[in-house]
């Protein structure tokens, strides 16, 4: 549908030539767009159904007082299946922080949130295929988990900013909620509104970036920038996506045309975990609660994981 959607306004009512780059980069490009927008919308509204009752609040509750192996799994699938922004990891953290709960189980939520979540993981399947989107699911999963313990061992309590471990949310009394089918539907709306409202533009972006380089940028082009798969290739995309700031759903289209280019798979993954987890903005939104070496470290651990990733599905390309 959304194929015939492209192929109809930039080839039958705009007359351009398939095989030309304007023509294939339009085509992609409003392919990708409707695609996304419509997958986004339900699946928002699904899910904002279904999780009307899980909010930040309700979260902190769930976790408090829990450590251990069992709290970082419930971190990593409450992370995966709340789908969180960069301006909620400030309360988030101190919510959690306030309740008790250990900095690594804190750690591996806040990780595993903006990687992997319902929306994106949606949206993946319908661009690259489940295998990829398992692939990419099953290491940010891995990451986070993992990251919980490693990041625990250098006892970063001490690199929190004071002012955290004195704040005193209380015991704040939660209303019943309303669970009608009328105040879902609105939860569910709200949502959509919300999160579509704020991702929009990032969708453009990122589908325009990749319609420019499926369109424009010639495959071999791509191929000698983003080398044969090799450590360095796969350092050199972590390090490309630092700078850069995204959600998931807004460099999937990047990853899509830079696959379709002929990049190996691990570098892609490795690109898109940088430019959602390890980008400087969102540094630096964490840095209002937690001091450098705690940035530097989590930042380097970060690093090193997104590069292990990269360099294990570059070498097992054969396979898939």
């Amino acid at each position: 549908m959304f194929d015939a959607i492209g192929t109809f306004v930039a080839f039958d009512l705009l007359g351009l030539a398939p095989a030309s780059p304007t023509g294939a980069a339009l085509h992609f490009f409003i392919m990708d767009v409707a695609k996304i927008l419509v997958l986004l919308t339900a699946v928002i509204y699904l899910m904002g159904w279904l999780r009307a009752l899980l909010t930040p609040e309700r979260v902190r509750a769930m976790m408090k007082g829990r450590s251990g192996p069992g709290a970082r799994l419930m971190a990593v699938g409450l992370g995966a299946v709340t789908p969180f922004c960069s301006c909620s990891s400030i309360p988030l953290f101190i919510g959690f922080v306030e309740a008790g709960i250990p900095l690594g189980v804190t750690l591996s939520f806040l990780i595993a949130s903006p990687m992997v979540n319902q929306v994106a993981v949606v949206v993946l399947v319908g661009v690259i295929g489940w295998q990829m989107t398992l692939i990419y699911v099953l290491t940010g999963l891995t990451i986070a988990f993992v990251g919980g313990y490693v990041l625990q061992a250098f006892r970063l309590e001490r690199w929190v900013e004071a002012y955290v471990w004195q704040i005193r949310m209380g015991e704040a009394q939660m209303a019943a909620p309303d669970t009608s089918p009328k105040a879902r539907h609105a939860y569910a709306w709200n949502e959509v509104r919300q999160i579509v409202g704020r991702i929009w533009k990032y969708v453009f972006i990122g589908v325009g970036i990749g319609a420019l380089i499926h369109g424009y940028v010639p495959a071999d082009f791509v191929a000698r920038i983003a080398g044969d798969g090799s450590v360095s290739s796969v350092v050199v995309a972590v390090l490309a996506g630092i700078p850069m700031y995204s959600d998931a759903v807004g460099i999937i289209p990047v990853a899509e045309a830079l696959l379709g280019k002929g990049v190996p798979l691990g570098t892609v993954l490795a690109f898109m975990m940088a430019v959602i987890t390890l980008s400087l903005p969102e540094m630096l939104i964490l840095r209002k609660v937690a001091k450098w070496p705690l940035l530097g470290i989590l930042a380097g651990y970060l690093a090193l994981a997104f590069v292990a990733v990269g360099v294990l599905f570059n070498s097992l390309r054969s396979l898939y």
